[in-house]
C-alpha cells in the first residue's frame, strides 16, 4: 500500500471492476416494482390456511408457489444488499434493505401456518399424498427434513408470533453492522516515517502485513482502540445478540441456542465438540508455530501486530488482479475444463465487485444469486488477496452448480459444507504454486503462507467457536455478557492458543468486538471443519484424478439433497470423528517441519 494513498470514491471504481447488479434488476424501479407484487404472493399463500392437509396436490400447489415466491425473494434480497454492501452510508440502500425486510417477515408471518399443519400430517396420510400426486416428491426430502424437528415446532398462533418477531430478532445484528462499518472511525496509522495511512476495517489486515513494525503497531493500536472506547456498546450488541437467540432457542424446547443452531442445519453437536477436542490436543503446534514466528522476525517480543507480516518480506510481491484471476484458473485445472469454463465466466462477466471504496463493506463474500453468485472482494494485490480470490470463486461455483443441478427448493447447501468448496480451491492453489517454485527463499515463503492459513482458519476459527461457544453457556446460565466479562474470556482463549511466546495484552482482548460472524449463530466453527474437509478432499483429488473430481463435482452439485454429513461421505469424507482434523493438523506439523528445515540453510 502506498504513502497517503487515498480510499476512492465509489463513482470513482471502473466498471468493469463493479459487479453487475443490473443483471438482477435494471433499476430501482423495476426493484420496487417486483417487491409491490409480494403482497399479492401473500394474499394467495394465506388462502391455502388450514388446507395443506386436504390432498397432496393442494399441499403441492402451496409449496410449489411458495417456492417460487421464496427465488423471487432471494432475487430481490440480493440485490437490495448487495447495493447497499457497495457504500454502507447509502442511505438509499439501507432503507430499501429495511423496507424489505419488512416486507418478508410480514410474508413469512403471514405463511407461519405451514410448518404446524405440515406437522399434524400423519405418515401414513403423506405416503399417501405421495403415491395420490407424483409431482409431490419434488418436496420429499424438504418435508423429511422439516418433519424431523416436529418436537421444535409450535402452534400456528405462536409460530406467527416467533415469525413476526424476526425483524426485532436482527436488530442487533443490523445495528452491529451499521456501527462496525459505516459509523466507527479511526485515528490515521503512522509508519516509521511519519507517513499517515487511511485506517478502515477493509484495508487492517493489509497494514498488519506491512514489514514497517512501526506501521502495524500503529493500526494495531488505533483500531482497537477506537473499539475499546465503545466497548460497552460493543457489549450490549453482542449481549442482545446471545439473549435473542437464547429466547427463540427455549421458545422451541431446546436445551440452548447452541443446540437449536446446530440442528437447523441437522449436524450433531458432537462434531463441534470434537473439533474444539482435536484442536486442544494439537495445541502444541500452534505454539510452536507462535515460537518459530518469532524466532525469525528476531523480535524480543511477539506481538499481534507481529502475526500477519510475512517471514520473507522481501519475496513479497504486488499481484495485478488480472495475474491473480490466471493464476486461480490455472491452480484449478484439477477440477477439470468444465469447472474451469464456469470461473472463467465469472471473471469475465462481472460476478466480483474487486476493489475498496469509502463506504465498501468489509472483508469478502459470495451470494449465490439465481441470475449468477455476487463476490465481494477487497483486493490489494497481496498473496492473501490472491487465496481470497480462489476462496470465493469456491462458493460462487458451489452456489452455481446446486443450483444448476437441483430444484430451488433443494439448492441451497447448509453453512456447514459451505466452507469446503471454498477452502479446497485455497488447498490447490497451495499446492499448484509450491509445484511451480524451485526457489528455496520462495517455497518457504508459500510454506509459511500455508501455516498462517492453518493458524487463521482451524486454530483462530477454533477459538472464535470454543468463545462463541462459552459465552452462549454464559447467558444460558443467566449472565450478562460485560465487556469485562467478553474481554475476560476472550484474553483466556489467546493466552491458550497462542501459548507463552506471545505478548497476549489488553487491545487484543477487544477483538470480540470487531468480529461480525459473532453474529452469525455458531457459524465460525464450520471454517475449521471446512478446511479440514478440504484439506483431505485436495489431497484425495490430486493424488486419484478423475473418480476423486466425479465425486467432488457430485458433492458441489448436491445443494441440500442430502444431509451435510452425508454430502462429505459422498465426496469421501467422513466428518462425525476427528480424524480428518487430526489428519490436517499432522499436516500442519509436516510443514513445520520443513519450514524449520528451510530456514537452517
Amino acid at each position: 500500500m502506498g504513502k497517503n494513498k487515498r480510499i476512492p470514491q465509489r463513482s470513482e471504481i471502473a466498471q468493469e471492476d463493479k459487479w453487475a447488479t443490473e443483471d438482477l434488476y435494471i433499476s430501482d424501479e423495476a426493484w420496487e416494482a417486483e417487491l409491490a407484487t409480494l403482497e399479492q404472493d401473500k394474499a394467495y399463500l394465506v388462502g391455502f390456511a388450514g388446507r395443506l392437509a386436504e390432498s397432496g396436490k393442494t399441499l403441492y400447489d402451496f409449496l410449489k408457489y411458495d417456492e417460487d415466491v421464496s427465488v423471487k425473494a432471494s432475487r430481490l434480497a440480493n440485490y437490495c444488499m448487495r447495493k447497499a454492501d457497495e457504500d454502507t452510508r447509502n442511505a438509499t440502500y439501507q432503507a430499501m434493505s429495511g423496507k424489505f425486510m419488512g416486507t418478508v417477515v410480514a410474508l413469512r408471518a403471514a405463511c407461519s401456518f405451514e410448518t404446524p399443519e405440515i406437522m399434524a400430517i400423519s405418515d401414513e396420510k403423506l405416503d399417501s399424498f405421495y403415491a395420490e400426486y407424483p409431482p409431490l416428491e419434488r418436496f420429499r426430502r424438504a418435508l423429511t427434513n422439516t418433519r424431523r424437528r416436529k418436537a421444535h415446532t409450535l402452534s400456528a398462533a405462536e409460530e406467527k408470533l416467533l415469525a413476526a418477531a424476526g425483524e426485532m430478532a436482527s436488530a442487533p445484528d443490523d445495528i452491529y453492522g451499521m456501527f462496525a462499518n459505516a459509523d466507527i472511525s479511526f485515528q490515521d496509522a503512522v509508519d516509521a516515517e511519519g507517513n499517515r495511512y487511511p485506517l478502515r476495517q477493509g484495508n487492517f489486515v493489509s497494514l498488519e502485513e506491512s514489514p514497517d513494525r512501526v506501521l502495524r503497531k500503529s493500526a494495531y493500536e488505533n483500531l482497537y482502540d477506537s473499539f475499546a472506547g465503545f466497548k460497552n456498546t460493543a457489549a450490549s450488541l453482542l449481549n442482545a445478540q446471545n439473549k435473542q437467540l437464547k429466547f427463540f432457542a427455549e421458545a422451541r424446547k431446546y436445551n440452548s441456542a447452541f443446540e437449536a443452531s446446530l440442528d437447523r442445519t441437522n449436524v450433531p453437536t458432537s462434531v463441534y465438540l470434537n473439533l474444539i477436542e482435536a484442536v486442544h490436543q494439537n495445541m502444541d503446534k500452534m505454539h510452536r508455530y507462535v515460537r518459530l514466528r518469532k524466532k525469525l522476525l528476531g523480535v524480543d517480543e511477539l506481538h499481534f501486530y507481529d502475526v500477519y507480516t510475512p517471514l520473507l518480506s522481501d519475496v513479497d510481491k504486488h499481484i495485478p488482479f488480472a495475474e491473480a484471476k490466471q493464476t486461480v484458473y490455472d491452480a484449478l485445472a484439477p477440477l477439470g475444463e468444465d469447472y474451469r469454463a464456469i470461473l472463467k465466466q465469472g471473471f469475465e462477466n462481472r460476478w466480483i465487485d474487486v476493489y475498496t471504496n469509502e463506504g465498501k463493506r468489509s472483508g469478502a463474500y459470495s451470494a449465490g444469486a439465481a441470475v449468477h453468485p455476487y463476490v465481494l472482494l477487497n483486493y490489494t494485490g497481496t498473496l492473501d488477496s490472491q487465496f481470497t480470490l480462489a476462496h470465493e470463486m469456491g462458493h460462487a461455483l458451489h452456489s452455481y452448480l446446486s443450483n444448476k443441478h437441483q430444484n430451488p427448493v433443494d439448492s441451497g447447501y447448509v453453512i456447514f459444507v459451505a466452507e469446503v468448496a471454498s477452502t479446497c480451491n485455497e488447498a490447490l492453489l497451495m499446492e499448484h504454486l509450491l509445484a511451480k517454485t524451485t526457489d528455496k527463499k520462495e517455497r518457504a515463503y508459500l510454506i509459511n503462507h500455508f501455516l498462517d492459513q492453518f493458524k487463521g482458519t482451524l486454530y483462530r476459527q477454533t477459538m472464535f467457536a470454543e468463545f462463541e461457544l462459552n459465552i452462549g453457556r454464559m447467558v444460558q446460565e443467566g449472565k450478562t455478557l460485560t465487556a469485562e466479562v467478553l474481554c475476560a474470556e476472550y484474553k483466556r482463549l489467546n493466552e491458550l492458543y497462542f501459548g507463552p511466546d506471545m505478548i497476549v495484552d489488553d487491545r487484543i482482548a477487544m477483538e470480540w468486538a470487531r468480529i461480525p460472524h459473532f453474529y452469525y449463530n455458531y457459524y465460525v466453527f464450520q471454517y475449521a471443519t471446512g478446511y479440514s474437509a478440504a484439506i483431505a478432499l485436495s489431497r484425495r483429488i490430486l493424488s486419484e484424478g478423475e473418480s476423486a473430481v466425479k465425486d467432488y463435482l457430485g458433492f458441489l452439485s448436491g445443494g441440500c439433497s442430502k444431509s451435510p454429513i452425508d454430502l462429505l461421505k459422498g465426496a469421501g469424507v467422513d466428518m462425525t470423528g476427528p480424524e480428518p482434523v487430526n489428519q490436517a493438523l499432522q499436516l500442519f506439523g509436516e510443514l513445520l517441519d520443513e519450514m524449520e528445515a528451510l530456514m537452517e540453510q
